[in-house]
């Protein structure tokens, strides 16, 4: 099978050669070492170096505030931080407001003002022809929401005061699908799927509860997965943490692959995964981030992809237990990963 076939066989849970795989997004402050190790003159050849299915391709943008869609919408007061950091730890911009008709007073950025249709076929153009294109656009509706109040004067918001949090959360969501539109019209036939997602999880359960994610959330998941299945996209939807508990509401969504299956998070584990899931959602991740990674050794790694592989004959695309590729990770055990997928 190659690359794409494999994927596409993984993701609907047919028969595979192998599982799928994918490395993640590294982190820059790795970059340097992985390039050494595997002997690379840049990031991109190392998808032909581990013979990796996925390639992943970032929406492009840039704004006087941002270089990145993930932190397009600066909701904080008084902070100073860098373009690529969001924090949610700081009071937002909607803190003391209660009228939903009163969200304009934000400065919404318009999309079309920061991203270039031009940069976007250039993406395309340089990205192989052969690996599984996915656009990574996040669309991390949720989390901006809670930076648009401050985490915890957002929790309260949703409880006292909803119509005001579901204002500012439905903007939030029409921001994105008007971002999404440009950069789907502009890739149109080249992606193969897309990543999306909020994290709803902590180490051992939800941030809020499954009905506050039914009210709240899940409306603004479904017309981005409706978005992207329109242009023919699978959907990757991220969401870190213990989120067992809403797996069956995100199936209903119309999710087509659930990532990225923390490993070490509580009720994550893939067996209970996949025999209760298995056979309607596919999933992506798997291999422990936090500490096998970190502080393993090769063969502790290969055990793991072995274990995974057995667990899930298909409907898994191995990959780390994170997106980010983090610089405290030893090659070694990168490579230990895909050489036990060969």
């Amino acid at each position: 099978m190659n690359h794409i076939e494999r994927f596409f066989a993984t993701v609907e849970r047919k028969p595979v050669d192998r599982p799928a795989s994918w490395l993640g997004l590294p982190v820059p402050s790795a970059h340097q070492s992985l390039k050494e190790y595997f002997k690379i003159s840049s990031l991109n050849k190392l998808t032909y170096k581990l013979d990796d299915d996925i390639f992943a391709i970032e929406m492009p943008y840039h704004s006087p505030s941002s270089n990145a869609i993930y932190t397009a919408l600066n909701f904080s007061q008084n902070y100073i931080g860098s373009d690529d950091e969001r924090t949610l730890t700081v009071d937002g911009f909607f803190k003391d407001y209660s009228e939903p008709s009163m969200i304009n007073d934000f400065d919404w950025p318009d999309p079309e003002k920061h991203i270039s249709i031009a940069e976007c076929e250039r993406l395309i153009a340089e990205a192989p022809k052969d690996k599984v294109l996915m656009g990574v656009v996040w669309s991390s509706h949720f989390q901006d929401a809670c930076a648009a109040f401050g985490m915890e004067n957002a929790m309260v918001k949703m409880l006292l005061e909803p119509e005001m949090f579901q204002a500012v959360i439905n903007r939030i969501v029409d921001f994105y699908l008007q971002a999404n539109e440009i950069f789907y019209k502009a890739t149109k036939g080249n992606l193969h799927a897309v990543l999306i997602g909020n994290d709803l999880g902590s180490q051992t359960s939800l941030m809020i509860s499954p009905e506050l994610i039914k009210q709240f959330v899940l409306p603004g998941t479904i017309k981005l997965v409706e978005q992207a299945h329109k242009y023919g996209l699978k959907v990757v939807h991220h969401s870190c943490g213990a989120i067992y508990d809403i797996i069956e509401d995100l199936i209903l969504s119309g999710v087509d692959v659930i990532h990225p299956i923390q490993a070490l998070a509580t009720g994550m584990d893939p067996k209970r995964l996949k025999d209760n899931f298995g056979d309607r959602v596919a999933f992506c991740g798997g291999v422990d981030a936090q500490h096998l990674l970190v502080n393993g050794k090769p063969e502790d790694v290969a055990e793991k992809v072995k274990e995974l592989c057995n667990i899930f004959p298909t409907g898994l695309i191995i990959s780390p237990s994170h997106e980010a590729i983090l610089p405290d990770v030893p090659p070694k055990n990168i490579e230990a990963l895909f050489n036990t997928l060969k």
